[in-house]
């Protein structure tokens, strides 16, 4: 089973001072942090897309390349590139171009996203959520495909024999299909054969049962490779030496993050009961000590049947310290415990 790390590169308030984290500064510790992952041996480093001043990465694809030059193993993908209010062309373009940069460890994952700040930014209409998403999917997989792209639909001009380049290489790229816990996003992923990656952010794992064995039986159904099916999980996690002053360290940030995106979504304010109950053996956080981590992810294993599962672990902002501690404690206790 594959490890790794995936990151939004937030922006947290400093409590004390009331001031924001400086951009530039997150984007460097980033990239430090990529790095030291690689060095640990996990397996890939996934970078998220926003548009908020909570977040300091609006393009991942910058900093997948600027990763790539001190990188030599690691898998280097987007967590998530938002499809629907992106050109797929140009996607496929900037990702070929990491690909050929890293010597063809470049992964995209696609997704709808969480938040819709992208849609009113660059000019699109929310009531075309769905079928942006779709258009644009079909349009990267074919440009994925095919040197020369023939393509219509109703959201852009035809394209007519179109040729894309660069390419990004004899095998194309690793396209992914991020979802929240929509059957129509499975049933999608499972027909065109792609793997699939589920963020379990809340609730239980278990509770997911259902639709990973939906995307089995349509995958099969359409007659892919059962022997090529890949599963992947995402969710909040951390990792410490300590397993419960490791969870008090945690929690005021993630508290205060949490809370503020629910406020955004009319969700009342996230509690430290809600953080112990997801902290617990069945519920979705993991965060603790390496062995608490460990026994987590091996727990979704059985369950879930997943062969990746990505710790998402800067929800907050903790400190570049405390990030780089847990990735080498990911590397170097959590990883062997898991694929052992």
């Amino acid at each position: 089973m594959e490890l790794g790390v995936s990151m939004f590169a937030d922006l947290a308030i400093n409590p004390q001072t009331g001031i924001r984290k400086d951009t530039g500064v997150r984007l460097k510790e980033l990239i430090e942090e990529i790095k030291l992952a690689d060095e640990v041996g996990l397996d890939v480093f996934g970078v998220g897309e926003h548009h908020r001043k909570d977040y300091a990465v609006s393009s991942p694809e910058i900093i997948l390349a600027a990763a790539a030059a001190v990188t030599k193993n690691i898998k280097l993908g987007s967590a998530v590139t938002v499809l629907s209010s992106s050109n797929p062309i140009r996607v496929y373009q900037d990702f070929a171009m990491i690909n050929q940069l890293s010597g063809g460890r470049a992964e995209l994952m696609a997704g709808r996203g969480s938040f819709i700040e992208s849609f009113p930014l660059y000019g699109f209409d929310l009531k075309d959520y769905n079928i942006l998403f779709e258009e644009n999917l079909d349009i990267l997989l074919n440009a994925n495909k095919n040197e020369y792209v023939t393509w219509q639909g109703k959201t852009r001009a035809p394209m007519n024999n179109q040729l894309v380049f660069p390419r990004a290489g004899e095998k194309g790229l690793d396209i992914w299909i991020a979802v929240g816990g929509t059957p129509q996003s499975v049933i999608r992923a499972a027909k065109l054969g792609l793997p699939l990656m589920i963020a379990i952010i809340g609730g239980m794992p278990k509770q997911f049962i259902p639709l990973i064995n939906l995307y089995k039986e349509t995958y099969q159904k359409h007659g892919h490779d059962m022997s090529k099916m890949r599963i992947g999980v995402h969710s909040h996690t951390f990792v410490g030496d300590d397993n419960m002053a490791t969870a008090d360290m945690i929690f005021p940030g993630y508290a205060a993050q949490m809370s503020k995106i629910g406020q955004e979504r009319g969700w009342p304010a996230f509690s430290r009961a809600q953080y112990e109950a997801g902290r617990g053996l069945h519920g979705a956080l993991l965060i603790g000590d390496f062995n608490h981590v460990a026994e987590k992810i091996l727990y979704q294993k059985e369950y879930l049947g997943i062969t990746r599962f990505v710790a998402h672990l800067d929800i907050g902002g903790p400190s570049h310290k405390d990030l780089m501690k847990a990735i080498e404690l990911l590397g170097t206790k959590v990883a062997p415990l898991v694929k052992g």
